[in-house]
């Protein structure tokens, strides 16, 4: 799983696709590259909008598509260019929408739940059982979906849940769906001080013996990170620090 910044490695011949080309390279036909991608459109803030622009969207808002929706670009220009590669797979969830390239490409984007789409099932879930890593290309540590799936996982106490609306493309129509998440916006509970996404990563890397830090890839620090570890790592920090475990 890869989360990247094309502005940290700086000019490169050929760009966006070059990164791309050059990570398939390396993983050959066998393996798989896979990305957070998301989807601009999402609804999951539309109660907290002004009156007029959420009735624009109840009224107007294309439906999601996993075939033709586009994907978050602030989360990197790469996941538009994975999202459209020869090849690519994209799962069905709105929100929680995963691209991916190679061998286990539609494995891991098929059947994702529409409920909790970062927890069981999820790709996410998949990646971990799958002996997969993720590569931090640049991208800062605050960026790990991966502990989205830790955060489903752990046992802490009144976690934070979120409700929201979505209009999804059912047998040609717009339908609009009801979806239930942990809150994946401000964490799944309070929390002061720095992101706790990045505290995570950080000690992981530093502490845990389970980051693998690479030189730099043009100007971009790179980390490769063992999921299952990671993960592991993520649920006990959270159980630990979040909250009484149950």
């Amino acid at each position: 799983m890869l989360h990247a910044s094309v502005k940290a490695v700086g000019w490169i011949v050929g760009g966006p696709d070059t990164i791309l080309q050059a990570l398939l390279d390396v993983l050959t036909p066998s393996g798989t590259l896979m990305m957070y991608v998301g989807w601009p459109d999402g609804t999951q803030e539309m109660e907290c909008w002004p009156e007029d622009r959420r009735q624009a969207y109840l009224d107007e808002c294309p439906p999601f598509d996993p075939a033709t929706s586009r994907a978050v670009l602030e989360w990197s220009i790469l996941t538009e260019y994975l999202r459209t590669w020869r090849g690519a797979y994209r799962s069905a969830h709105p929100e929680a929408s995963v691209a991916a390239v190679g061998a286990l490409a539609e494995w891991i984007t098929a059947d994702h739940p529409l409920q909790y789409g970062y927890g069981a099932g999820s790709p996410l879930a998949k990646l971990v059982d799958a002996g997969g890593k993720v590569l931090l290309l640049g991208s800062p540590f605050d960026a790990v979906t991966l502990l989205h799936y830790a955060e489903n996982v752990a046992r802490v106490p009144a976690k934070r849940v979120v409700r929201y609306r979505a209009p999804l493309l059912e047998g040609g129509r717009r339908v609009w769906k009801e979806i239930e998440e942990f809150d994946t916006s401000n964490g799944i509970v309070d929390w002061e001080g720095e992101d706790y996404f990045a505290l995570i990563t950080r000690q992981f890397i530093n502490g845990n013996g389970m980051g693998v830090s690479s030189p730099r890839v043009g100007q971009a620090e790179c980390h490769l990170l063992d999921a299952a570890s990671l993960h592991r790592f993520g649920v006990a920090w959270m159980e630990r620090n979040l909250g009484t475990s149950r």
